[in-house]
């Protein structure tokens, strides 16, 4: 593992750094073994490490640069049918309905939890997180969607076709995960802990966190064909699976960039290799896109992961007041009786998504945009 000195640095921003976000991220160019650090324009504070930032590392492991979240991603597939279906409003109610009744926010009823093993398949995870999952975590909460910023919403092209996006993690697969291999992990300066990819402890976090990106992937899938039994008679379609883009923004991988081999984290950054597609979602009121990369090297091949947040969840609940959000929301079906709690979600705590883009020009190019019908998410 090198020793400590400072990380290269390359930014893409749709606005100035906040002070906070700026000095995390000088911390983090000092961290051992950080050798390039790029910043993605939806960049925003996090714990240890903020969001929107890529690193690469020769045999360091940094579990917080990949955060809690292992896997969290999205996943967009278009129905076999046109968006003029959710035109009529009392549809556009029952869909909500239907979609609210078949993927829960939470926990799924023990006797109707899907098995991990019979859902992914997997290898076995190591030992101490293993016994974490099946505490209950991983069946009762495959195919569940979570709260925050996770959603499920069905959108409409401009050729007005409906598609389908989900956004979703590993629930609370991941953060058992990192928690466990934390305490293995050594202590750095600035409060950040590190592993050794070479060491029986590196391979172990590394083998349970593609475990864990597996499970989420797996459960964005599962969720999308309970939405497609629930949805599809009320819009008289089903989903054309050929179309399907699937991305996650959390996660720690091998790759080559400038010719060396490097572990690169993404924490709250999407890859956008060469004519890698990706899925860019702006807040729950505004447009959503489809993004081919560009692979840049200087972003270590990384984009944008969506909008990004300009208000902590805090500060909106206080600027943002239930009519307000009406008011931001009007024209998309979502559950209003949910309103007051939603408030943290309001189009006005997040970035421009439309800014973002043109910050990343060199990262992604937009290959569809996409407009929100009828959102659904849990709190």
């Amino acid at each position: 593992m090198r020793e400590a000195t400072i990380a290269e640095l390359r930014a893409w921003l749709a606005a100035p750094m906040l002070r906070e976000v700026s000095e995390a991220i000088e911390r983090l160019r000092r961290a051992p073994d950080v050798g390039r650090v790029a910043v993605m324009p939806d960049v925003h504070l996090g714990t240890d490490v903020c969001v929107g930032v890529a690193l690469a590392t020769s045999t360091a492991i940094y579990p917080q640069a990949v955060g809690g979240d292992i896997g969290c991603g999205m996943l967009a597939v278009a129905f076999d049918g046109d968006a003029g279906a959710l035109a009529d409003r009392g549809r556009a109610t029952a869909v909500l309905a239907a979609i609210g009744g078949a993927v829960p926010a939470c926990r799924r009823h023990r006797r109707a939890a899907i098995g991990v093993e019979e859902a992914i398949r997997a290898e076995t995870l190591s030992a101490p997180a293993l016994e974490a999952v099946r505490r209950g975590a991983g069946s009762l909460e495959f195919a569940t969607l979570g709260g925050g910023n996770h959603f499920i919403e069905l959108q409409a092209d401009p050729e007005d076709r409906l598609w389908l996006m989900i956004h979703s993690g590993s629930r609370a697969v991941g953060p058992a995960i990192r928690d466990w291999h934390l305490e293995a992990a050594t202590r750095v300066k600035h409060g950040l802990r590190v592993l050794d990819a070479t060491t029986p402890a590196g391979k172990a976090y590394l083998h349970d966190a593609d475990w864990a990106r597996r499970f989420a992937d797996a459960s964005r899938r599962a969720m999308a064909e309970e939405v497609e039994r629930a949805v599809g008679p009320l819009v008289g379609a089903r989903l054309a699976w050929t179309s399907m883009i699937a991305s996650d923004h959390n996660h720690v991988a091998r790759e080559r960039h400038h010719g060396v081999e490097s572990w690169v984290h993404r924490k709250g950054a999407m890859p956008a290799g060469a004519g890698v597609a990706g899925v860019l979602p702006g807040s729950m009121g505004a447009a959503s896109f489809h993004v081919e990369g560009r692979g840049e090297p200087e972003a270590l091949s990384s984009s944008a992961h969506g909008a990004g947040r300009v208000m902590s969840r805090s500060a909106a609940r206080h600027a943002v007041s239930e009519r307000e959000l009406r008011r931001q929301m009007a024209g998309v079906c979502y559950d209003e009786r949910l309103a007051a709690a939603l408030r943290d979600e309001a189009p006005s705590a997040y970035k421009d998504v439309r800014a973002v883009l043109r910050a990343q020009r060199e990262l992604v190019r937009i290959t569809r945009e996409l407009r929100p019908l009828v959102t659904y998410k849990g709190v």
